[in-house]
């Protein structure tokens, strides 16, 4: 069966339905605090297996391409792919549904006692978990570049462009995007 995007699912049997998009997003929107990639990686991924581990890695560069948060376009391009506009508009209900009431009434726990030592040292610690969870994350989508030297060389420039010299993220993956498409062509021929 071919979605809506013109491609073949990774597992055919395993097509999601609208429902299974809204309470999958649900699921991480409710357990992905401060950094919603690695567990969406492992939700997609490796739980319920919609896509693959390439799949998932082109479908995320694409997402960091275009404006706005990557696990809110992958929500939409995940449930556009597999069930169409319905598809998209269940996963990112699901998605951002639990997470807006939560952070609302946090925000309001946090408005109140944000001064307390205590408090500041609870956002510390998050801060930390969620640097960690981003540096697994980006150790799982760099895995399947260790068979492709041009492209991992190009991810390394990205890299080193962005993370050491603080060159600007639009004009670094305007120049190096249009690179890595040729290379990927030209390797694929």
């Amino acid at each position: 069966m071919e979605n809506t995007l013109g491609a073949t699912p990774a597992h055919e049997s395993e097509v999601p339905t609208a429902r299974a998009l809204f309470l999958g997003f649900l699921m991480l929107g409710l357990t992905a605090f401060g950094g919603a990639l690695p567990l969406a990686h492992r939700m997609v991924v490796e739980r319920r297996r919609w896509l693959t581990d390439v799949e998932f890695t082109e479908l995320l560069g694409l997402c960091q391409f275009l404006p706005g948060g990557n696990i809110i376009n992958l929500s939409v391009a995940i449930g556009m792919r597999f069930r169409g506009v319905r598809g998209a508009v269940a996963a990112i209900l699901g998605l951002i549904a639990a997470p807006s009431a939560i952070v609302v009434m946090l925000g309001i726990v946090y408005e109140r006692y944000q001064h307390d030592p205590q408090v500041e040292h609870l956002f510390a610690g998050l801060a930390a978990a969620a640097a960690g969870l981003l540096v697994s994350m980006a150790i799982k989508i760099a895995l399947p570049l260790r068979k492709k030297p041009l492209l991992a060389a190009i991810a390394m420039v990205s890299f080193v462009a962005i993370a050491v010299l603080r060159l600007p993220l639009l004009w670094t993956m305007l120049a190096l995007t249009p690179i890595s498409i040729w290379l990927t062509a030209k390797v694929a021929k």
